[in-house]
């Protein structure tokens, strides 16, 4: 009897099933990427319907009734022609105060937090764009800046990954560089009307820490700067009158000069030394 062929059989059926077996896994390991859930599918689906309720606000005519009798209201609706978005004037920079752009994340796609920005980016510099630039973020709180309150209806928030104590990566501040010349460019925002959460919030807010580089900013345009050259302070001069003309909210004193000092001196302690004055009358005399 010949048993030759029997076992070639076997053979061949064993190392068919092999190559099955390995294509299988093969195509599924392929196939992983497409079948990974989005993470944040569910938020995102969310994020569009709030979107497409704005907008669907915005596309409506203007309500014609103001429910009393006591002013006469006009026949019929008369659209300008002559309109557009308001653009945002303002730039303002926080730290999360997380572990990680992960938590971030998730903290600005859970509701209960009422807490958002247009932008966070990552210490790798990764950058998170989340929110439309001409959409109001929840990021500024109870804020004053010089004559304007309400910061959040006027202004970006950006928003980097630290914990509050820690130093800026070099990829995050290169990516926070470019991000803030486009925005100044596209809304054309002035160079002094981008400040810190600590500067518009001195009493609740110390972000961005005073590890901050805002001199780099200033030279590249972001924010604004004192002279190297010092200057001595004429006597009289009034320091918190300053502050004031600068944008600080002086309503809490010491709370401003310690934030004009953490922006200016990376310093936090209180009080106005000689080098702040200096600092504030050059400023002034330089901006104002």
């Amino acid at each position: 009897m010949n048993t030759t062929w029997p076992r070639a059989l076997k053979t061949s059926r064993s190392l068919s099933r092999k190559i099955a077996v390995f294509l299988l896994l093969v195509t599924g390991i392929l196939a992983l990427p497409f079948c990974t859930r989005h993470p944040y599918k569910s938020t995102n689906a969310s994020h569009r319907q709030q979107v497409k309720a704005l907008t669907k606000e915005l596309k409506s005519e203007p309500n014609q009734s103001f429910g009393t009798d006591s002013i006469l209201t006009a026949p019929y609706w008369v659209g300008t022609t002559n309109f557009g978005l308001r653009k945002p004037s303002y730039v303002i920079i926080h730290h999360t105060a997380q572990h990680s752009t992960d938590e971030t994340l998730k903290t600005f796609t859970l509701p209960r937090t009422q807490v958002s920005a247009h932008y966070v980016i990552g210490k790798d510099g990764r950058v998170f764009h989340m929110l439309n630039d001409y959409f109001r973020s929840w990021h500024a709180g109870n804020s004053r800046w010089g004559n304007q309150g309400d910061l959040n209806s006027f202004s970006i928030g950006i928003e980097l990954d630290n914990n509050g104590y820690q130093y800026f990566d070099s990829l995050q501040i290169n990516s926070l560089l470019v991000v803030l010349d486009r925005l100044k460019k596209t809304h054309n925002i002035p160079a002094a009307n981008f400040i810190g959460h600590g500067d518009i919030a001195p009493t609740r807010k110390n972000d961005p820490n005073w590890r901050f580089p805002w001199a780099l900013l200033a030279q590249k345009g972001f924010g604004l700067w004192y002279d190297s050259a010092r200057k001595p302070v004429p006597e009289g001069f009034q320091a918190n009158q300053a502050l004031r003309i600068i944008g600080y909210d002086m309503r809490d004193t010491t709370a401003a000069q310690v934030a004009f000092k953490r922006h200016f001196l990376q310093d936090t302690t209180r009080g106005l030394n000689d080098r702040a004055r200096e600092i504030l009358f050059n400023l002034q005399q330089k901006y104002f």
